[in-house]
């Protein structure tokens, strides 16, 4: 087989007669169940799973033998992630397991004795947000698909050791956690053990994030994320608006459980409203939703951010988007930090401002798995319109730029952002550059680091010195 990124999951036939492989094709276009025969070597596929874009192989592979000769196969091949029963000997489906415009997240346990399969999903109630996560079980032929969980939040579930019972906890970004027993069989509330409470924290001026929804670029696909405030918000006065990015497609990135440190509290405290969105091409919605991304992670959803962003600032009049002339901000690491600097690259008439911590600029030069995953192989000319080493000339003057990063970082080569920084200088670009020597990746995430942000932020969208 051509070009091997990885052969995997090893597995002899009872008899010896044969073995079979997983093979990923580099470019991760094509990935196939194959049978190897002991004594000549032939080489059959039984199942061949080709896409038009790429196969999501590090979230989305799951591979089963059931004990009558089927396998239980993870595939987005009608537009959703769902599974599917083959026949192991021919390769045909027998039938989807599960189907719907909704996704499975993960595969939990397979019982092969009662032809079950426990699995987490995404989407499977309607009418809550598609990125909550809920248990269910099915049957290996399709039927008695029963959703164990109910609440309209995330959910995280422990089983009995007889799995006759789960607890079953449920959160929201604005929902303290609600914990219940409930029945494995039909998903049935027995009892509501605990219900958290959040007084305490509002009495002490605690603010929980909102969520909102809004349109995206196509004016039909719902896109999600949360707006925090200030402690001391005020319904009636303006606030600069900074957006917390990070636009990795291997996940959705939007906290979609309750936590009371937000991760952005540093700059909200200072009277900033930040926002945090998941666009397209990101992951956990459909097949076409993530598809954005193929070839083309510059666009980093920010036709859905921007939409999203001026949606909400006419819901929410406090937030305050012009900014006199100063605009929105931006920040983020490691891919957030590619996304922060293309914000300028691309969409400079609409974030003004922007603090790039270890950012991989240039998707040729950073670790080959996760960019070749979305980017391709063999490399085209599409890296290079993503590479915001080649386009740093595009960034608007007037723009102000940050870059950080930590001189020992292993995971994102240092030399990313200082390309990106000749570039700037070859281009007459003024930014700010900030080398943490000693420091390894998510670098800006220090103290230091946090505080020189806060201070860019501070003299860019508020047009003060910082005064500490």
């Amino acid at each position: 087989m051509p070009t091997p990124w990885s052969l995997t999951e090893p597995r002899w036939a009872a008899d010896s007669s044969r073995f079979t492989l997983l093979y990923n094709q580099r470019g991760h276009r094509v990935m196939r169940l194959l049978s190897i025969d002991a004594s000549t070597g032939d080489v059959t596929p039984i199942i061949n799973e080709e896409c038009p874009t790429f196969f999501d192989y590090a979230a989305k592979t799951f591979l089963h033998f059931t004990s009558a000769g089927e396998v239980i196969w993870m595939s987005e091949r009608d537009g959703w992630n769902h599974l599917y029963l083959i026949d192991a000997a021919t390769g045909d489906v027998k039938n989807p397991i599960t189907r719907g415009e909704w996704v499975v997240r993960g595969v939990d346990r397979v019982d092969d004795d009662a032809g079950h399969v426990w699995f987490r999903a995404c989407g499977i109630h309607p009418a809550q947000d598609p990125y909550h996560v809920h248990h269910a079980r099915v049957n290996f032929d399709g039927t008695g698909l029963t959703i164990l969980t109910e609440g309209d939040g995330t959910h995280e579930v422990t089983f009995s050791p007889s799995r006759d019972f789960l607890i079953d906890t449920c959160s929201r970004a604005d929902l303290p956690p609600v914990t219940e027993l409930r029945r494995a069989s039909d998903g049935a509330l027995i009892l509501e053990l605990e219900r958290s409470s959040a007084a305490e924290l509002l009495g002490a001026g605690w603010l929980p994030p909102q969520r909102f929804t809004a349109k995206g670029r196509d004016e039909t696909t719902d896109i999600h994320g949360l707006i925090h405030r200030p402690a001391n918000f005020d319904p009636t006065a303006r606030y600069p608006v900074i957006e917390a990015i990070y636009a990795g497609p291997h996940d959705a990135h939007v906290s979609k459980r309750f936590r009371v440190q937000s991760g952005v509290g540093h700059l909200t405290e200072l009277g900033f409203i930040v926002v945090q969105i998941d666009g397209m091409g990101t992951n956990w919605r459909s097949k076409k939703f993530h598809d954005v991304a193929w070839k083309n992670l510059k666009d980093a959803g920010f036709p859905d951010r921007i939409a999203w962003i001026k949606a909400a600032a006419t819901a929410h009049p406090e937030m305050d988007l012009d900014n006199n002339g100063r605009g929105v901000g931006i920040f983020g690491g490691s891919a957030g930090g590619q996304n922060s600097l293309a914000a300028l690259l691309w969409h400079g008439d609409f974030y003004k401002a922007a603090a790039a911590d270890c950012g991989c600029h240039d998707n040729r030069m950073d670790k080959v798995w996760w960019n070749e995953l979305w980017m391709s192989w063999p490399v085209g000319p599409w890296y290079e319109e993503s590479s915001n080493v080649v386009n740093a000339h595009r960034m608007p003057d007037g723009c102000k730029l940050l870059l950080t990063v930590g001189e020992m970082d292993e995971n994102v080569d240092p030399a990313s952002t200082m390309q990106v920084a000749a570039a700037l200088i070859k281009a007459g670009k003024d930014f700010e550059l900030l080398v943490l020597p000693g420091m390894g990746h998510g670098a800006g995430e220090s103290p230091y680091g946090r505080r020189k942000r806060q201070d860019f932020f501070v003299r860019n969208l508020m047009g003060r010195e910082p005064r500490w």
